[in-house]
């Protein structure tokens, strides 16, 4: 092999390994011949003729996301930085638009993003800007959709993913939720306190109502025992009067019996002498006799006048 064959061989080898190359899924390959367009290839093993044909450039036809992020004023004058993200895709139909009518996508999307929401945010309160953000993203999706669907682009979605006021309107905003919170914790625990209050007036007016009927019961029963006991004395023998002193001087007894079965009490009953009780009966007896003289007197006196 002579020393000039080599160069041969080696261009040849060149020119093979140039005659081929391999495009990506997903992707498409715009080829020239001698600086024209000669066509579009797709994704698998291509052919093109070397020195003559050169791969001018290759596009991605899978989604692809640009973040925008725009500072502009509401319509209460308070200045708000949102951020859209932009999905879209070139058409596969018009790859040659997408290659040849435009050079900086992204640029030309963000110019419209930022005309859109320029024009759209200042007529809305910041409050609406939350609540429309929806708004905002179809009114840039309608315009993207109408300019780069001519140079072979399809706007798949647009998001208003951020809404970021001034830090002072941020710290104002939290400030008068803060105080709407305090004010509606407040204004429960004032209809808890007053429930409260009402309950436990209900509970005592309940408790009073059942201790008055209770102490009324008990002196029912006790005036019905001391009925029953005098009934029974006075079949014995023993009248009214002294019955009812009887009574007396027992439950005298049986209070004083009581009081000594306490070991911890400081209650002292007056009169408390051993004579206490006989003294307690001779001035009942005295009581009832006096008032039964007093009672015949004023019947005498009382017939004398009708005669």
């Amino acid at each position: 092999m002579s020393i000039l064959s080599i160069p041969i061989i080696i261009l040849c080898l060149f020119i093979f390994i140039s005659l081929f190359f391999i495009v990506k899924q997903q992707t498409a390959v715009i080829v020239e011949r001698f600086g024209k367009f000669q066509s579009i290839r797709q994704s698998g093993l291509q052919l093109k003729i070397p020195l003559v044909d050169r791969i001018a450039g290759r596009l991605s036809l899978k989604i692809q996301q640009l973040d925008v992020i725009i500072e502009t004023k509401t319509l209460d004058d308070v200045f708000v930085r949102l951020k859209v993200s932009v999905q879209y895709k070139v058409i596969k139909e018009k790859v040659y638009d997408a290659f040849y009518k435009l050079d900086y996508p992204h640029e030309q999307i963000t110019s419209y993003v930022f005309d859109v929401v320029r024009a759209e945010v200042p007529k809305m309160k910041l409050d609406d800007v939350f609540v429309k953000k929806d708004d905002i993203a179809l009114a840039v999706k309608a315009e993207l959709n109408d300019a780069m669907s001519d140079y072979g682009f399809d706007i798949i979605k647009t998001l208003v993913t951020d809404i970021d006021p001034d830090a002072q309107v941020k710290q104002a905003m939290n400030r008068i939720n803060a105080s709407e919170r305090e004010k509606i914790a407040a204004q429960f625990e004032g209809d808890a306190a007053r429930i409260l209050i009402v309950e436990k007036a209900k509970a005592e007016a309940e408790s009073k109502r059942l201790q008055g009927q209770g102490i009324a019961d008990q002196r029912r029963e006790i005036a019905r025992g001391l009925e029953e006991s005098v009934d029974v004395l006075n079949r014995v023998g023993i009248n009214s009067q002294e019955a009812s002193a009887l009574i007396v001087v027992t439950q005298h007894y049986d209070t004083l019996q009581a009081i000594g079965s306490e070991t911890n009490t400081n209650l002292i009953l007056l009169p408390n002498s051993p004579q206490a009780g006989s003294n307690m009966l001779n001035d009942m007896v005295a009581s009832f006799t006096a008032s039964n003289q007093i009672g015949e007197a004023m019947k005498n006196t009382n017939k004398k006048k009708e005669d």
